[in-house]
């Protein structure tokens, strides 16, 4: 009996912290006066040019945003708003053999976020992420490029995700 009038206790009290806005068990710490977020489509100014990264992007951000919080997706005017920049796309060598070739390649893709919180202004901020993955330089970047930029999307919204609604 008072083992169930326990457990009974501690399921009210994380119901009640969910539903005053406290805590949130999808990680996020959204202010309960917030309720509407803008993503805006993601602009892409890299000098290298994926061409379905940007919109690659865009989509599973929304679809983040729409899975993890309870925030409708507004066109324009939301209380958060989230404008993305990818700045850079590049491939570089990773690691170089002793005859001085590539033995790994890595492409880097850092995107510009600028954070908007129309309702808290002092969590606004304007930084950048990167996330990279190693590829085997036998392989040429368009054999592998899909796969590369499925897992640094993924990185990047993550980052994104946690640096605008949970605060990590």
């Amino acid at each position: 009996m008072r083992k169930s009038l326990a457990i009974l206790a501690l399921a009210f009290a994380a119901l009640l912290c969910e539903g005053c806005g406290i805590y949130s068990f999808s990680g996020t710490s959204i202010q309960p006066d917030v309720k509407t977020i803008t993503i805006e489509p993601v602009v892409n100014k890299a000098m290298k040019v994926n061409p379905s990264l940007a919109s690659t992007l865009f989509e599973q951000m929304c679809d983040k945003y729409k899975k993890l919080t309870k925030l409708e997706q507004v066109e324009e005017d939301g209380d958060l708003n989230v404008l993305a920049t990818i700045e850079s796309y590049q491939v570089s060598a990773a690691a170089v053999t002793a005859n001085e070739v590539a033995a790994l390649n890595r492409l880097t893709v850092t995107v510009k976020v600028k954070f908007v919180n129309e309702k808290h202004p002092e969590e606004n901020f304007e930084k950048s992420f990167a996330a990279y993955e190693d590829y085997d330089s036998t392989n040429s970047l368009d054999a592998v490029e899909a796969q590369l930029c499925d897992t640094i999307v993924e990185k990047l919204i993550e980052d994104i995700f946690n640096a605008t609604v949970a605060n990590w």
